[in-house]
């Protein structure tokens, strides 16, 4: 099968992932589609189930021994935006020297490059195992990296997630974490605030705690491979109250940090929490502080690592920095040296019209061999 038909195969098998249930799909046919691909090319493939046989990791070995490499990427994408397409998004369509539709570029398309490089390799000249791995639910959560890092088992010495980075290395992100503050006080008629309790004036208390703590943040961390360089915190979404002329009597925020390597985001969070309480206090709102799901930790591997410098002798650039989060913290945990490497543009992911060039495909095979050639033929075992 052609590299190309591969694509065009896993863009037409949806599989969104989303918070929302209504959503949400199971990823497991694209899990199977790979899986039948990898056993015709003399893979060993295992499917892991991840909370139930809908959604599920996928690991395919071929060679044995210790170390190895392991290609991964994750088998979700994010929903689409119906309408707002040029074209249908489970179709790969072709214009302009790009190959359009969902996780083409984030990153359905890396699955076929993989394939693609370890077809070229004999697997009689393989030192070190090859592994490709798939996982579930990236984009909503990192269910299945996260079932991978707490069973704990070894899958080999480095990785490559083949993320989008123009096909520039990667080694270091931000992490990540979504939170709420959510205040419940007590309606009344908006012409004596003494009648009730605003939730909305205590969330501009809250806000200016959020604010005032991460220009703090930004003065005393700081790492300037990172854009921008200093830890962030978004205040994304509002709501509260229900009309003019009531006190509001409940409101929530819902934000997001993003923190340094080297950084604590639990850390940082408690010390909000702390300060929105000291400044409630008295107050009669009752306060809830929540995490929307498991933080992203940040992510760095050492730039002496032998992966790094293999993947920067080969591509020509010095390993970058992203501020986007990826998988790469819980495949380090593993004990792997990780870097981020993908043949797509991170400006394009998430949007409608998603696409890939298809000028990158090619050097993207031969860089990927090249690296089962350096790890996985030419390594020894460390």
């Amino acid at each position: 099968m052609k590299l190309l038909d591969r694509i065009a195969e896993l863009v037409a098998t949806p599989s969104v992932s989303a918070v929302r249930p209504e959503l949400d799909m199971p990823n497991r046919p694209v899990v199977d589609l790979l899986a039948g691909w990898l056993e015709t090319e003399g893979f060993t493939v295992e499917i892991l189930d991840v909370e139930g046989p809908a959604k599920a990791n996928l690991v395919a070995t071929k060679g044995r021994g210790p170390g190895g490499l392991v290609l991964s990427g994750h088998t979700d994408t994010v929903p689409y935006d119906d309408g707002l397409w040029t074209s249908d998004p489970f179709r790969a369509t072709e214009r302009d020297g790009k190959l359009y539709g969902l996780g083409t570029s984030d990153m359905k398309g890396f699955f076929a490059v993989a394939i693609e490089a370890a077809r070229r390799i004999e697997a009689s000249s393989l030192r070190q195992p090859l592994v490709i791995l798939a996982t579930c639910d990236e984009e909503c959560g990192m269910a299945g990296a996260r079932a991978l890092a707490a069973a704990g088992k070894p899958l080999g010495r480095s990785a490559i997630i083949g993320e989008p980075t123009n096909l520039r290395p990667v080694r270091l992100h931000k992490g990540v974490t979504m939170e709420l503050v959510r205040l419940v006080g007590r309606s009344g008629h908006s012409s004596d605030p003494a009648l009730g309790r605003s939730a909305l004036e205590g969330m501009r208390v809250v806000m200016n705690e959020l604010v005032k703590l991460r220009d703090e943040l930004a003065l005393s961390h700081r790492n300037e491979q990172l854009r921008p360089p200093v830890p962030t915190m978004n205040l994304g979404n509002i709501h509260g109250g229900d009309n003019p002329n009531r006190i509001a009597a409940s409101c929530e925020l819902q934000f997001d940090l993003r923190v340094l390597p080297g950084m604590s985001d639990r850390a940082v969070l408690d010390e909000l929490h702390a300060r929105i309480r000291r400044a409630l206090e008295g107050s009669e709102l009752s306060i809830e502080m929540r995490s929307l799901h498991e933080g992203i930790p940040p992510f760095e591997t050492a730039a002496t690592a032998n992966i790094v410098k293999a993947a920067e002798a080969l591509t020509g650039f010095s390993a970058e920095a992203v501020s986007f989060g990826t998988e790469g913290p819980f495949l380090s945990a593993m004990g792997m040296e990780t870097i981020v490497l993908g043949p797509g543009d991170i400006a394009c992911a998430h949007q409608p019209d998603e696409h890939l060039p298809l000028d990158r495909i090619a050097p993207c095979v031969d860089l990927i061999e090249r690296m089962i050639g350096r790890l996985c033929v030419e390594g020894t075992p460390s």
